[in-house]
């Protein structure tokens, strides 16, 4: 009856940050939740930021799986870009349950919530993947982590070819 036990888990990517459409930013946010989607990568995202709900849009596009953290103690309207929703009514103390819900987490730009989320996941050792080149916030994380203690990686990306290599080197994107 036993058989070797495969992962039944997907991995998960929580994308944190913001970035206004039309932006580079925000296109390579959209672009990075369709990566995440065809690597079968769940799309972990609180879809607040015009950033996070592009990313969950076009991963669901994608066929992608897209887990919503939303602050409030209700559910969001029907047309809510996620396919499970957990409204955590914690308010901005939902930033824990993003930064630990994800094997790593992509930063774009980003404002005070960002930092926030990032200085969390740092603290319990989320590799944290920082797109660089494009303005904001995650721009200044290579060079400026939030402490000392050097607690996870920081891989920068500036592209879908770079974000690629780096979850591989995680071990995010598997072997085929």
């Amino acid at each position: 009856m036993s058989r070797a036990s495969a992962s039944v888990r997907k991995p998960q990517v929580c994308v944190l940050g913001s970035a206004e459409p039309g932006s580079t930013a925000y296109e390579l946010a959209g672009r990075a939740g369709a990566l995440l989607a065809r690597h079968g990568i769940t799309l972990v995202s609180g879809c607040g930021s015009p950033a996070t709900r592009v990313a969950a849009e076009r991963a669901i596009a994608e066929g992608g799986l897209v887990l919503s953290i939303v602050p409030p103690d209700e559910m969001p309207p029907a047309d809510w870009p996620a396919t499970v929703v957990v409204p955590c009514g914690m308010g901005d103390a939902r930033n824990l349950l993003m930064a630990l819900s994800g094997d790593a987490c992509l930063v774009i730009g980003g404002r005070a919530g960002t930092i926030s989320e990032v200085c969390l996941a740092w603290l319990h050792k989320r590799p944290l993947l920082p797109l660089v080149g494009c303005g904001g916030w995650s721009d200044t994380l290579p060079s400026h982590p939030p402490d000392e203690r050097k607690n996870s990686p920081i891989l920068p990306w500036s592209g879908m070819a770079e974000l690629e290599h780096q979850l591989r080197q995680l071990q995010i994107i598997r072997p085929t």
